[in-house]
Order: C-alpha cells, then structure tokens, then sequence
C-alpha cells in the first residue's frame, strides 16, 4: 500500500511539473514588446496607409499613429519580428522610420499629400 501511495504522489508530482512547464511556456510565446518609430506621415491618408499596411506584418499585434508628433507606435511578438525589421516595413511603405530613409520607389508612388515636402493638412 505505501508503495502505491508513493507511486501515485511521484505520479502527482510529475504531473503538476509538467503542466506547470508548459504554462511558463505558453504564457512566454504570449509575451508582446511595443516600439515607438518617428515617421515622415503628413496626413489622414499616411496614418490609414501605414496603420493597415503594418497590420499584415508577421508578429504585428496592434498599431498606432499620432499624426501630430508622427510616432507609430507598434505592439509586436519579438518570437516573431524585431525593431529593425519593423522599421524596414515602415520605409517599404514608402516613409521614413526613425533614422532609416522611405524606400525611394515607395516614396515615389506615394500621393502629392504623402510626399514629406507637402504641408501637413
């Protein structure tokens, strides 16, 4: 009988480390970092084109921008995707993200009211 009682509690013990482990785990790839990108948007249609256009980006979970101080703030899974390559999707959109110039062609197919030269409105 305490062979079977220690058994089981062994049993018990195993059980609870392992389900335990795989919480951690889990709650791990859940985990999400958030960046702040100064970009070159100058209008309502920049902040819709940016915003859905980083959406489909892979590990993108939430985007932002305040076109007044033109930061683009993005919520991301780092098991998926990393500030760098964050900031070469904004420039591929055709704007400039933080220090990494846009993207010359996508600049170039960008509206007259995107362009970085043209007045804010």
């Amino acid at each position: 009988m305490q062979k079977k009682n220690q058994f089981l509690g062994l049993m018990m013990a195993a059980f609870l480390l392992i389900s335990t482990a795989g919480t951690a785990l889990s709650q791990e790839q859940k985990k999400e970092e958030t960046i702040t990108i100064k970009t070159s948007a100058v209008c309502g249609m920049c902040k819709e084109r940016i915003e859905k256009d980083m959406k489909f980006e892979k590990g993108v979970t939430a985007v932002e921008l305040d076109l007044k101080t033109k930061l683009l703030t993005v919520t991301y899974k780092p098991s998926k995707t990393n500030p760098d390559k964050l900031r070469e999707a904004v420039t591929k959109i055709g704007y400039d993200a933080d220090d990494k110039p846009a993207d010359a062609k996508a600049y170039e197919k960008l509206p007259a009211c995107c362009k970085k030269d043209s007045a804010p409105h």
